[in-house]
């Protein structure tokens, strides 16, 4: 999907190089009114997901519903990135998250530096950058990158990245293989 404009092609492909260059080739460019925000994907984090209230860059210490649409609303480009782990083992696939949050985290800030101010990463899984979470947005320690997961901003990413033509799939055990994705809004 071509999203740019001409004037800016240079500049998104100067993206796609940093993109390719951080080691994540598998991604999609997406217009931000594709991505679907849903009232129950905040209720799946409310009553099924242990992380709720418990984590920083989770809900209750994300916008509403409402606000998120709103922010979506205020994107033109996004991209939505794909990656696979096969690992049953819980404290490697924890690492693992942990790994990959860093590297988006410099991704965002590599895509600031390149002109685009008003990049926002969100990662799946949630935040996994401190062994412990202090439970509030006030009191992290490191506030300038916890990040939530698309889920934490009402995305159905299921929904979402379908659209995109992207496989995923409600894993029955941990030796499956995991389909994970990583938002970055872009402009």
């Amino acid at each position: 999907m071509d999203l740019k404009p001409d004037s800016d092609k240079n500049q998104y492909a100067s993206l796609e190089t940093i993109f390719k260059d951080d080691g994540f080739p598998d991604f999609k460019w997406i217009d931000p009114e594709q991505i679907v925000v849903a009232q129950w994907v905040r209720m799946k984090c409310m009553f099924g997901c242990p992380n709720y209230g418990h984590k920083a860059a989770c809900p209750p210490q994300t916008p509403s519903v409402t606000e998120c649409q709103s922010f979506f609303n205020e994107y033109s480009d996004a991209v939505v990135f794909h990656l696979r782990l096969q690992n049953d083992n819980p404290e490697e696939r924890a690492e693992w998250y942990k790994q990959m949050a860093m590297k988006f985290i410099e991704l965002e800030r590599r895509v600031f530096l390149a002109g685009f101010e008003r990049v926002f990463a969100l990662i799946f899984g949630g935040c996994y950058l401190c062994q412990e979470c202090k439970s509030e947005r006030s009191l992290c320690i490191l506030p300038e990158k916890a990040r939530p997961a698309p889920e934490g901003l009402a995305v159905d990413v299921f929904s979402t990245v379908k659209k995109l033509g992207y496989q995923i799939s409600v894993r029955t055990d941990y030796t499956q293989v995991m389909d994970r994705y990583v938002f970055l809004m872009v402009r």
